[in-house]
């Protein structure tokens, strides 16, 4: 009998271990004790591993003491986790060593809760899911001829700068990344990164070009999320996203954009010399999880990246903090600023609606996207003579000639395929070659275009297999805020985006086409013709704030409150860009197998900062993250190239697209400037200490919770939030008067600079002193007093000038709110 309860007992615990494992989940914890990044001794047998903060130095992580500490933090990972459970009941999938002491481990919510009451043990996070953030540029910011002879050509533009990409992998055979028809790239002692091996053709991934590619998969694998065949368990780029913002920052010059057999340009990256790092964390179908990409950033930092690339932003806030500038993405880059990192984030793709940023902290540099000058438009020719307005990046039809129209419902094989959707032009096989050959094909843009399964170049390869002459697409119906964006095909097409123009074609389609009683057509009559799309038209009205980049104010917790610093920081190119794209890539049905792709987001925006920033740093090595973000702000521009104010895309009453005036919500301190941001003239310097003040002093934040995630104690504070040196000022509650102090170091000769200010009139404005002369490297403090004039309840915009009296312009975007208490 006892035997007999022994087993139903063993049995019963059995049990209830699968029930554990079966429910288990992926958790990132963090645990008492300094990561290498700051560590300052104590520990008996470990040196301190930390450098000062205001140090040019790094930390040598190939040192026997930073290794030795390193190992030490694993060690104590792994015991903790073997004291509470038992062997097998858990997965640790990674140990968090450098910018963050904690783990990511596979294990059950109630060993969670046993993890949370375990001494030594500070958070305890449920991991959740991340997303991605989704040519002609370089001639747009006036690359080649005002940057890169600075720094020796596009030959040598980013030479040995290392930028760090966090993103979808990337293709590595792509000429964008090829070590042919340049000069030999020699090795960058201050890299450490590593290349796997493709686990197929057992080469590694890296040709001097690439300097270092890993990939990070532990927990989608452990989420039941990974699948091997698609997603590559390797560097490899199975999206496109990674291989395009990487040759966006960092492609070689002149690569020829052909696709179709047209040639559409020649592609370059912002620092064609600079080295691309590979740190794989995203995936084709479901993005990436928090605990894979924070090991990617861990490592990439450990390897010694100069900066490093995010086009990519959160599902949805924590669950364990309320403070947008502590979660775990923003409180692991300011480790990575900490060890002299230049961060790059996308701002999001949330607009045009205001509170849609995805990156927040001071220590980030969040990029919110542009439209440049390039517009891509085509017409369709009616046989009455209409001219209907439309994309298509396709050659014309014949010249002088007209073509007959035949809409795909009307050349159905049978009656019994209309359950197929056949208007939208995907199944080849469902219509009657013999009516469409020699004709343009006219299709409808159903609902399965916005969600992703069908596709313009589906209709292309449709039309063309069937030997049509080209094809029209019809949006009769658009959901307000639906993106259309011009695709490159191989024959004549053209999508006709606005509803009223299409009702046009169908009504003029309807009469031109004689039918029988039941429906059927006699003959078709309508005709028409296709313009010729392949060639831009320039405008002067660009830049313009693209309709999808995110928005500020910024917010500094999850219950929507502003925050006193203002985000985006700036504004890049990020709409319609061209870039390489991995063949096997489905990121974008429109480009699959294709070499190159013209995507927008601000994914497309972060990595021309990353770039311009790469240049900057090879001008300036030993500026700090700070100052290249300061160069990069202060320099950039509130006009378009008609030297009018920069204009906003946002939606009409009738939600079309219109034009608003835009404000530093939308560009932060305005578009990127790459000359000017060379030669900046004054700085706005800031370190980790700055960034701790800046927590420290801002309401609602706890301190026990900025120890937790900072290892630091809230000593230092700087009197109110806005008193950050920042590049901007922002008062998000002003009441009465406030002053606010900011310290500018010249970079450049001795200069005097007279400082100005103007606000709009609910806000009053004064600076002081009214001029200073610095010599090189010196630094001088400047105050701002703002004050309440009147109470609008809206924010009021100005600006700060200083100006150089040897031509340097240092602007600071001003923000503030008036409140009567």
């Amino acid at each position: 009998m006892r035997n007999m309860e022994s087993s139903r007992s063993i049995i019963i615990v059995i049990l209830l271990g699968l029930l554990v494992l079966g429910k288990a989940e992926i958790y990132i914890v963090t645990v008492e004790g300094e990561p290498v990044i700051s560590y300052k001794g104590g520990v008996d047998g470990f040196l301190a591993t930390a450098v000062e903060s205001d140090s040019d130095e790094k930390i040598d992580v190939t040192s026997e003491l930073v290794t030795s500490y390193a190992h030490h933090l694993e060690k104590k990972h792994d015991m903790l986790l073997g004291m509470l459970f038992e062997h097998g009941t858990y997965k640790k999938l990674y140990s968090y060593r450098h910018l963050l002491n904690g783990f990511a481990v596979h294990i059950s919510p109630e060993q969670a809760d046993i993890l949370r009451r375990a001494p030594g043990v500070k958070s305890v996070e449920r991991d959740w899911k991340v997303r991605r953030l989704t040519t002609h540029t370089p001639q747009f910011l006036g690359l080649p001829t005002g940057v890169w002879p600075t720094g020796g050509g596009f030959d040598r533009a980013g030479e040995d700068i290392v930028i760090g990409f966090v993103d979808s992998g990337i293709y590595p055979h792509h000429p964008s990344f090829s070590n042919h028809n340049t000069q030999p790239y020699g090795p960058v002692p201050t890299y450490r990164g590593k290349c796997e091996v493709d686990p197929n053709t057992k080469k590694d991934y890296c040709n001097g070009k690439i300097i270092g590619a890993q990939h990070f998969a532990e927990a989608a694998k452990m989420a039941g999320a990974f699948n091997a065949e698609i997603d590559f368990d390797s560097p490899l780029d199975g999206d496109g996203h990674g291989s395009h913002t990487a040759a966006i920052a960092a492609g070689n010059n002149g690569i020829p954009v052909r696709m179709h057999g047209f040639e559409f340009g020649r592609a370059s990256g912002m620092a064609p010399r600079a080295r691309v790092a590979v740190y794989k964390a995203l995936y084709r179908l479901f993005g990436g999880f928090v605990a894979d990409v924070v090991a990617a950033i861990d490592q990439a930092v450990h390897d010694g990246v100069d900066i490093l690339n995010l086009s990519v932003g959160p599902n949805s806030p924590p669950a364990t903090t309320k403070t947008t500038f502590l979660n775990p993405f923003d409180a692991m880059l300011l480790s990575a600023v900490k060890a002299g990192v230049f961060v790059v984030q996308a701002a999001g793709n949330g607009g045009p609606f205001p509170k849609t940023l995805l990156s927040y902290s001071p220590w980030i540099a969040s990029v919110g996207a542009a439209v440049d000058d390039r517009r891509y438009k085509n017409h369709l020719t009616l046989g009455n003579g209409k001219i209907l307005a439309g994309l298509g990046l396709s050659p014309a039809t014949h010249a002088n000639r007209t073509f007959t129209l035949v809409a795909a419902n009307d050349v159905l094989l049978d009656s019994s395929v209309a359950r197929y959707s056949p208007s939208d032009c995907q199944k080849r096989e469902v219509l009657n070659k013999n009516l469409v050959e020699g004709n343009i094909l006219l299709c409808g843009y159903s609902f399965n275009f916005v969600i992703g399964t069908a596709s313009i170049k589906k209709v292309s390869e449709t039309a063309k297999s069937l030997g049509a002459i080209g094809f029209v697409l019809a949006v009769e119906n658009a959901s307000p805020g639906t993106k259309f964006d011009p695709v490159p095909v191989g024959i004549p097409g053209i999508l006709i985006t606005d509803v009223s123009k299409s009702t046009e074609l169908i009504d003029y389609y309807n009469t031109s086409t004689p039918r029988d009683w039941t429906g059927r057509v006699k003959s078709f009559k309508a005709v028409g013709s296709i313009g010729d799309g392949l060639k831009p038209i320039l405008h002067t009205s660009a830049p313009q704030v693209a309709l999808f980049s995110a928005r500020g104010p910024n917010i500094k917790d999850y219950s929507f409150q502003d925050a006193d610093l203002l985000k985006p920081d700036i504004l890049a190119p990020g709409s319609l860009i061209w870039a390489a794209w991995a063949p096997n890539g489905t990121d974008e049905a429109n480009y699959v197998g294709e070499g190159f792709a013209m995507i927008s987001g601000t994914s497309m925006a972060a990595p021309h900062i990353a770039g311009i920033a790469a240049l900057v740093k090879q001008k300036h090595p030993h500026w700090s993250p700070a100052a290249i973000k300061s160069a990069l702000m202060t320099t950039a521009t509130t006009l378009d190239r008609a030297e009018r104010p920069l204009q906003a895309q946002q939606y009409s009453r009738s939600d079309t697209l219109a034009l608003v005036p835009a404000t530093p919500f939308d560009y932060g301190s305005g578009h990127v400037n790459p000359r000017a941001a060379l030669d900046p003239g004054l700085v706005f310097d800031a370190g980790y200490e700055d960034y701790l003040g800046f927590l420290c002093t801002t309401t609602g934040i706890d301190a026990h919770e900025i120890k937790n995630h900072t290892n630091s104690p809230c000593n230092y504070t700087l009197g109110h939030p806005s008193n950050l040196n920042t590049p901007s000022i922002t008062i998000s509650h002003l009441v009465g008067t406030k002053t606010v102090t900011r310290t500018v170091t010249n970079v450049a000769r001795e200069e005097t600079y007279v400082i100005t200010a103007r606000m709009a009139p609910a806000v009053a404005i004064e600076t002081n002193p009214p001029a200073m002369t610095l010599r090189p490297g010196a630094s001088r403090e400047f105050t701002v007093t703002l004050t309440v004039r009147s109470v609008t309840g809206s924010y009021s915009f100005g600006e700060v000038l200083l100006k150089g009296s040897r031509g340097h312009k240092v602007r600071v975007p001003v923000v503030a709110m008036g409140y009567n208490r």
